[in-house]
């Protein structure tokens, strides 16, 4: 990748929104660092100096009581809409004047354009006799950007293009107002809302998603020019008053200092950030919803298909496709969690196997989970269960499991005793070569290497390439990541091949506890601790964590059923179009 030219005093900056707000800021730090030039778009308009009676006002109180008497002594209308509408202007343009101010005082130089970026003809026009001052740009900030946060059912047409319109068309508009060839720079203010989604914000979600997906875009096509979309989370400025900041403390949110955003901003910038796109700021979590005391029972269906579900392709036992238990967890799990905004799942317990779901004949027309809510004191608990009807009409039923649901996240656990220092080559023949290794495909062959092995543990290093949406089916990746699950387990199946010389297929456990998620194509640990053991069964603790014993997860009392190793094999292979992982 090319290494763009070096910011300087020649770089000239095309900034939309650079006139008021962390756009402002931002090339007032440019300013100050490299005495960059700007043209700052906005649609506010200069009308010359601010009136003498305003100059020096700032008590918001104060000057609207100016405004009034200004109006009455005029005999013009004196509403509080008109008041309103005058106080905006005036401190709009004092906002635009001070960014000019520092902006030449910092050492750069500023001319303000008002233009709407949404109106491309008028753009054109607005901005070609600045070109002919100013010489080409070189550089260009993308920070122009609306609000009408609703609910998605009380949206209007007009709410969703006044919110995407500035993103989305604005910056097609910019970038054909200019050569992109000569850009060395492209900054788009994106935000947190595009990457996590945020209630009431489904049109500025779209819109700054659009705005990363043009990053990511741009960069290989134009090598030359460093471009990044920039996810900020909210900003410690004053568009967020004292209850907004309340209301992002009681979620968990951060709100980003002004001297901290503009420094992160100067440092993506820096030759050694070339990402095209960052996240800066806490996730936008919801708040949690408010539930009633009485308990309620849900009961949700759905159908289940093998060709929609490729991933099943390689989790074939006896030449039968079946359904990871992990993907029954990650089912319960998401249900649970979608039923209760702003509460997520912490830990589940006893988790029973009691008839897997095979994609076979028999597989049923409808699938049913039950989900009863049974305590509501320290979060929400409930009792799930999924089960069918057979031929006949007799319920079947297949997983069940008590889940904890909690409004905030768990603290991550450490365990000294869990850091690895080792870094053994990946092994093979773990996977689908012969009686004494796993019957997996593909897509869940995450176990690379076996660092530790005795009768009483192993210890594996583990990688999941990352599967795409139409692998993943009808179980998408949310909280629970059911292929990276379902490959923590197998370090007890290799144990009890190896030491029993006997298959093994999951039977339950006692808990689940979640800490944080699990990337793809990210090495991780599983330490399996062996508990005790029969001739038909195996328990065992199975904590997952990184190389500093910062845990992932833990499966307590994780029970499998021993097996011959003839019952495991793969007969012949479903036929399947699915494409297969890479290994890490």
């Amino acid at each position: 990748m090319s290494i763009p030219s070096p910011l300087d005093h020649n770089t000239t900056f095309l900034a939309s929104g650079g006139a008021r707000g962390i756009t402002a800021a931002a090339v007032i730090k440019l300013a100050l660092t490299y005495s960059c030039k700007f043209i700052l778009l906005g649609r506010t308009a200069l009308t010359g100096d601010p009136p003498a009676w305003a100059e020096d006002e700032q008590d918001e109180a104060t000057l609207k009581q100016l405004i009034f008497e200004q109006l009455q002594a005029q005999r013009e209308a004196s509403t509080p809409v008109k008041v309103q509408a005058v106080y905006r202007s005036l401190t709009t343009q004092r906002d635009i004047r001070a960014t000019l101010n520092a902006i030449e005082q910092a050492g750069g130089k500023a001319e303000y354009l008002s233009v709407d970026v949404t109106d491309a003809i008028a753009l054109k026009q607005t901005l070609q006799p600045c070109l002919e001052r100013w010489g080409p740009i070189t550089g260009m900030i993308h920070g122009a950007g609306n609000l009408a946060d609703k609910r998605i059912e009380k949206k209007t047409e007009q709410d969703f293009e006044r919110v995407y319109a500035p993103k989305v068309v604005g910056l097609d508009n910019l970038l054909q107002s200019v050569v992109p060839e000569q850009l060395r720079y492209l900054v788009l203010f994106s935000s947190v809302a595009g990457f996590y989604g945020n209630a009431g914000q489904t049109d500025y979600a779209i819109a700054n998603e659009i705005l990363n997906k043009t990053a990511h875009w741009m960069q290989p096509r134009y090598p030359n020019c460093h471009t990044v979309a920039i996810n900020w989370g909210p900003w410690d400025s004053g568009m967020v008053s004292p209850a907004l900041q309340r209301a992002f403390a009681e979620r968990g949110i951060e709100t980003i200092p002004l001297a901290v955003g503009t420094q992160m901003m100067m440092d993506e910038l820096s030759p050694d950030h070339r990402e095209a796109q960052v996240v800066i700021g806490s996730p936008l979590t919801m708040p949690a919803i408010k539930v009633s005391d009485a308990l309620r029972t849900y009961h949700l269906r759905r159908k289940l298909q093998l060709a929609a579900n490729p991933f099943l392709f390689d989790h074939v036992i006896a030449g039968q496709p079946v359904l990871p238990a992990t993907c029954a967890i990650a089912w319960m799990v998401h249900a649970c969690e979608q039923l209760y905004p702003g509460y997520q799942f912490v830990q589940l317990q006893q988790f029973k196997i009691l008839k897997g779901i095979i994609f076979n004949e028999h597989l049923a027309d409808e699938y049913q989970l039950d989900i009863v809510e049974t305590g509501k004191q320290n979060g929400i608990a409930l009792a799930t269960k999924i089960w069918s009807r057979t031929p006949t009409g007799q319920p079947r039923y297949h997983f069940s499991a008590q889940i904890q649901l909690q409004s905030h996240s768990p603290d991550v656990p450490t365990d000294p005793t869990l850091a690895v220092t080792v870094s053994p080559e990946p092994e093979q023949g773990l996977y689908q070569q012969g009686a004494l290794s796993l019957f997996h495909g593909p897509m869940f062959q995450g176990v690379n290497a076996v660092l530790d092995a005795s009768p009483h543990r192993l210890i594996a290093r583990c990688c999941v390439e990352p599967l795409s949406d139409r692998q993943q089916g009808q179980f998408p990746v949310y909280t629970i990541n059911p292929y990276i699950a379902d490959v923590q387990s197998h370090s007890l199946w290799i144990w009890t091949q190896r030491f029993c010389e006997q298959g093994c297929l999951p039977a339950g456990m006692r808990q689940y506890e979640q800490f944080r998620s699990i990337p793809f194509h990210q090495n991780f640990y599983v330490s399996c601790r062996i508990k005790s053991q029969t001739g038909t069964a195996v328990v065992a603790d199975v904590i997952t964590h990184d190389s500093y014993g910062n845990l992932y997860n833990r499966m307590l009392d994780a029970k499998g059923t021993k097996l011959p190793l003839n019952q495991l094999a793969t007969q012949e292979k479903p036929s399947s179009t699915a494409q297969q992982s890479a290994p890490c």
